[in-house]
């Protein structure tokens, strides 16, 4: 959330205006955060006496009945909006469906909507809460590792146009992040290597120590869901958990003097030069961890032909990737696409490459002067390093399925809301049309007394606009 302060003054030819925003929000490392036990999350609801959450159907099928028992539990009102969303379905219609389910439930401008999911969801759900009145509250439980470790840092929420990643978007922070990483347990396999590409990214060009413990532990910590899986060792769940809280606090510290994006020279945008291409080039998405590695690993080569990096790092880089199964290369990884991705970041950069790439591991510089034969060079010498490493330097389960958010059965459907509240269906009921819900919509009716969703009065108080911290 963010509060602005301004001051206007007259000119010569009329009236200057100079403001300031000032961005507050919290991160609260909690495992079971949906543990009746743990009152934290309900108690930024209890104002308001509801919640409308928005979550994505494989996460309410996991955890819908828990989600729902915790809020009846604290006597609070619960409505929850399922969808289904891909890389490829991360789109406006998407958006929309949103921004309806936001419209029927009254939302109030500083009553904070509930984003539970993978960083696809956040990402669409907070850019709903973005535009909808231009600035409506929303907290995050993200429930992946991309979640938990990346989307989860950023103040940035977006959707896809045409081919193009993340092209409409806004800066829209949420009041509070949750971070429980109890949910890796039910995360599958796939999408736990997916995740750690995005702490390679960080700790590769920023923090020696957290790669020197991926590189130790890699198998074990994909294996095991980051330490939390039953039959994991102590040693293992204290490694994840120095990594994930050192990889977020590095996070952090490089993106928040940098918010908005002022500055473009960003560390954190290691893997992210070419990758958007890699993502949404094949007819089936690659996982954007397999697309950021494939960016990351060819940033290496880059780096070493440069003598940025010694053959042994380079090396020792390349063999991390492997080991964790993730993509180095791809088939339709050529001189065009690296041409096409070269032209496309040129504009999001304002016009210079800004490739972040490593000097020496755990530092990184910024390259600006590559020429077209420089790259399609590195790329020739990284596709012969490639017939090296298993599988041509392809990853395991690189492309996205059902597990990513219900992507193979949103292409036959679209949106999805489903009833799933201990009160039953309420369609077309008095209850429903008080509670402002559509078709599909549901809620747990833990309480409707007092609730008017057209009026002053939320379960007996009154709303007056204030910013609602938790």
């Amino acid at each position: 959330m963010s509060d602005l302060s301004a001051t206007v003054s007259e000119t010569e030819h009329g009236f200057h205006v100079e403001g300031c925003e000032r961005i507050s929000y919290d991160f609260t490392f909690l495992d079971g955060v949906f543990d009746t036990q743990n009152a934290q999350l309900a108690n930024c609801y209890r104002k308001w006496g509801r919640v409308l959450a928005v979550t994505d159907q494989n996460v309410f099928d996991l955890y819908g009945e828990q989600i729902e028992k915790y809020f009846a539990h604290h006597g609070l009102t619960l409505v929850v909006h399922t969808t289904k969303i891909g890389e490829k379905a991360k789109t406006i219609p998407t958006f929309l469906n949103i921004v309806e389910a936001m419209t029927n439930f009254g939302i109030y401008r500083k009553e904070p909507v509930l984003v539970v999911g993978g960083g696809l969801v956040t990402d669409v759900a907070g850019f709903a809460c973005a535009a909808y009145r231009r600035n409506t509250n929303f907290i995050r439980v993200p429930t992946t590792v991309i979640g938990l470790i990346d989307a989860s840092v950023s103040i940035k929420v977006a959707v896809n146009y045409g081919n193009y990643k993340n092209r409409l978007g806004a800066y829209h922070a949420p009041m509070h992040t949750f971070l429980d990483f109890t949910f890796l347990r039910t995360l599958p396999t796939a999408q736990i290597r997916n995740g750690f590409a995005e702490l390679i990214k960080i700790s590769v060009c920023s923090h020696l120590d957290t790669f020197n413990l991926l590189d130790k532990y890699c198998e074990e910590l994909i294996s095991t869901g980051f330490g939390r899986a039953n039959g994991a060792s102590a040693e293992v769940r204290i490694a994840a958990d120095r990594i994930n809280r050192e990889g977020i606090h590095e996070m952090l510290k490089l993106e928040t003097p940098n918010l908005h994006e002022i500055g473009l020279d960003r560390v954190i945008a290691y893997g992210h030069t070419w990758s958007p291409m890699h993502e949404l080039v094949p007819e089936t998405p690659l996982r954007h961890g397999h697309a950021i590695s494939i960016d990351m690993a060819f940033s290496a080569t880059l780096a070493n032909s440069r003598g940025l990096i010694s053959d042994e790092e380079h090396r020792r880089i390349l063999s991390l990737f492997s080991r964790a199964g993730l993509s180095m290369d791809h088939h339709q990884f050529d001189e065009a696409v690296l041409d096409q991705g070269t032209a496309a970041i040129l504009k999001t950069r304002d016009g210079k490459l800004r490739a972040p790439v490593p000097h020496p591991i755990g530092t990184c510089v910024f390259l600006n002067d590559v020429a077209t034969k420089e790259l399609h060079a590195a790329l020739h010498r990284h596709k012969e390093l490639m017939k090296e490493y298993p599988r041509n330097g392809e990853g395991i389960d690189a492309f996205v399925d059902a597990s990513d958010t219900g992507y193979t059965e949103l292409a036959k459907g679209g949106d999805e809301v489903k009833t799933n509240g201990h009160a039953g269906l309420l369609n077309g009921s008095a209850v429903a049309k008080k509670l402002g819900l559509s078709n599909g919509t549901t809620a747990n009716a833990a309480s409707v007394t007092g609730l008017a969703t057209n009026g002053a009065i939320v379960n007996g108080g009154t709303t007056n606009g204030d910013a609602h911290s938790c």
